[in-house]
């Protein structure tokens, strides 16, 4: 059964690929600086790439951007301040919308961060992973702890109180009393949010090529996590998904979108987007190229489009709850229908076998995954996957 689909918030995601050196558990699209990198060749290709998107948003609102990569902060403010400014004139941005760059310690470089706030940018999210020097060596970082101390006192010192610190843990070498130790350290910071991961090792990549010696085992790993929840929930942080912790008010609102099923613009090398087309009724998802030269290249065309995929109604279910489930609030049956154009009765008898099992829980007319349910997410998950042989077998016409 079809409901109305209705067009949620809009956020802009901008690919900035490039960093100085590739981490082995690295699996995003990012590449290794040689040489001079193009700044102003890439912000007009990034431009070139917007005005191209631009018909699947006209007269939306932006309520968040988000620079990622790579290592954004590996361009100069000034090329940040020209996106910014060309982008708002193309687009409307919402009153105090939330502007996110990533940035890594060791390309922090004095006096860089007054110029990004002057750009536009309100908030930093700081790749730190951990604080234990000899953890940060076998991730293959390029910073150790003292220059993440100093770089986010940079930040502070040039008037950012919006501040994420990603951290990682169950790493090669890492005890249960490491991985509080970071936590405290991230902690002294005074953030305003943090990130907390556990360390995976991902196809195609160095480390799942080569497992490094010495990861925790899953008890290990969940002790970790357990431990440091306490610690972060005793400092006021709160859970608000399976990895993100916040003060409150400071939850990442570009990530939130993403959660709650929102729709994005995705401009830059390998960016991806999700865009609710209301004359279709239909959602798409659209991917740029991946390799920067073929994108700069291309970018502004239709050759700069990696693929296009209208997301077919029987998989809707699974693509909003990859998102809505990795909540603590979870989600109302409102908002499943609003975002997915699909009334709740198509997703009653999974919600009914995953509350039996102890993974959801009705709240106030909400859905709320449970503590196990938050542990075992991507079984959770999975129970919304469309089967497809099942369907097949059961309509002849295929």
């Amino acid at each position: 059964m079809r409901t109305m689909l209705t067009p949620p918030p809009l956020s802009l995601y901008v690919h900035l690929p490039w960093c100085v050196r590739k981490c082995p558990y690295c699996d995003f699209n990012s590449h290794e600086a040689r040489g001079a990198l193009p700044f102003d060749a890439y912000v007009d290709a990034l431009l070139a790439d917007l005005d191209h998107d631009l018909p699947l948003a006209w007269g939306r609102t932006i309520h968040s951007v988000f620079f990622g990569g790579g290592t954004p902060s590996l361009f100069p403010a000034d090329a940040i301040d020209r996106f910014l400014q060309q982008a708002s004139a193309r687009l409307r941005f919402a009153p105090g919308a939330e502007v996110t760059l990533e940035t890594n310690p060791g390309t922090a470089e004095h006096g860089r961060f007054e110029d990004y706030r002057r750009a536009g940018v309100n908030r930093i999210s700081f790749g730190i992973q951990s604080f234990d020097d000899g953890c940060l060596q076998r991730l293959g970082r390029i910073h150790d702890s003292a220059q993440a101390d100093a770089a986010v006192k940079l930040a502070q010192d040039a008037g950012f109180d919006n501040l994420n610190l990603d951290l990682m843990y169950a790493l090669p070498g890492q005890t249960l009393a490491m991985a509080g130790i970071d936590i405290e350290r991230a902690l002294a910071l005074q953030p305003a949010h943090l990130s907390h991961y556990q360390l995976t090792l991902e196809p195609n990549t160095v480390f799942a090529a080569r497992p490094p010696q010495g990861i925790p085992d899953d008890d290990l790993a969940w002790d970790m996590q357990e431990h440091c929840q306490a610690q972060l929930a005793q400092a006021g942080f709160v859970q608000y998904e399976v990895s993100a912790y916040a003060r409150p008010g400071r939850q990442c609102a570009h990530n939130l979108n993403y959660w709650r099923f929102g729709d994005y613009l995705g401009i830059g090398a390998g960016a991806h987007g999700k865009l609710t087309l209301g004359s279709e009724q239909a959602i798409l998802r659209r991917w740029k190229l991946k390799h920067p030269a073929a994108w700069l290249a291309t970018a502004g065309s239709p050759a700069a489009i990696g693929g296009d995929e209208r997301i077919a109604p029987q998989h809707l279910p699974f693509e909003f709850m990859l998102n809505a489930l990795r909540l603590v609030e979870g989600f109302g049956e409102s908002m499943f229908a609003a975002r997915t154009g699909l009334a709740a009765s198509n997703i009653a008898a999974q919600m009914a076998e995953a509350e039996a099992r102890g993974w959801l829980q009705h709240v106030d007319g909400d859905w709320r995954p449970t503590a196990q349910g938050q542990r075992f997410n991507n079984d959770l998950v999975s129970l919304f996957l469309h089967d497809e042989a099942a369907a097949s077998a059961g309509n002849p016409s295929g």
